[in-house]
């Protein structure tokens, strides 16, 4: 089966408040590539390919991350509210400076030596997920004047095939700078765009230790996550 977004819900390719998706966005049609047996069932992104403190980005270094720390959790569930097990996800994110540990990003933000800013973790059999990481930072980028991103996360979705794959962006409640972002707002639908925004989870919040956020990923139907064609917001 061949997926097919639909843009009412999901971000089009060439948004013109996004510039550089004018660069980028396809400028002829789609052409659909059938899969093969080989590209559908391999090579298997199971537990072989996790570390041990991949899903805990405050522990990956020999010092404490900068920041306040913050749990992420969630499940990832299809059209039918049916658990999605053994899925891989993986995230990328900026530090509590809003700054990437990237060559390319280098504003006067602070890098800290103790935060890489990626994890990756296997949901479980009941679809569910969790991360301990750092609240990241907004952050200035260049694509008109005074813009800045909203505090967020970056989300890929793997299914069993490096060939099955989803983006996403969780953001966190009540944000002031979601009226300015033209990511946040490429999706065209105020209730999808919600779907995009992380909950605040008090029951899940570990006293004198992390708050947490709750981000369900629905993959298909009338309350599916919004994914992007692109991530690169540089």
């Amino acid at each position: 089966m061949i997926y097919r977004p639909d843009f009412d819900v999901h971000p089009r390719l060439d948004y013109d408040g996004y510039k550089s998706t004018a660069l980028r966005h396809p400028k002829q049609p789609l052409i659909a590539l059938p899969q093969s047996f080989t590209e559908i069932t391999g090579p298997l992104l199971g537990e072989g390919r996790l570390g041990d403190l991949d899903h805990d980005l405050t522990r990956q270094h020999d010092g404490e991350p900068q920041g306040q720390r913050i749990i992420v959790h969630g499940r990832v569930l299809d059209s039918d509210g049916r658990a999605v097990p053994q899925t891989l996800l993986e995230i990328w994110q900026a530090n509590a400076a809003g700054r990437y540990q990237h060559v390319i990003d280098n504003w006067p933000a602070p890098l800290d030596p103790n935060f890489t800013g990626l994890g990756r973790t296997l949901t479980d059999n009941d679809g569910r997920y969790r991360f301990t990481t750092i609240k990241p930072g907004a952050y200035p980028w260049k694509n008109h004047h005074n813009a800045w991103r909203p505090a967020h996360i970056h989300f890929s979705l793997f299914g069993r095939a490096f060939t099955q794959r989803l983006v996403t962006q969780m953001y966190f409640p009540d944000d002031p700078l979601f009226p300015y972002d033209p990511i946040f707002n490429s999706v065209p639908d105020e209730k999808a765009r919600q779907r995009m925004v992380s909950r605040f989870d008090l029951a899940s919040t570990q006293p004198d230790w992390a708050l947490a956020f709750e981000f369900d990923i629905v993959l298909r139907g009338s309350d599916a996550t919004p994914f992007e064609a692109e991530v690169d917001d540089e």
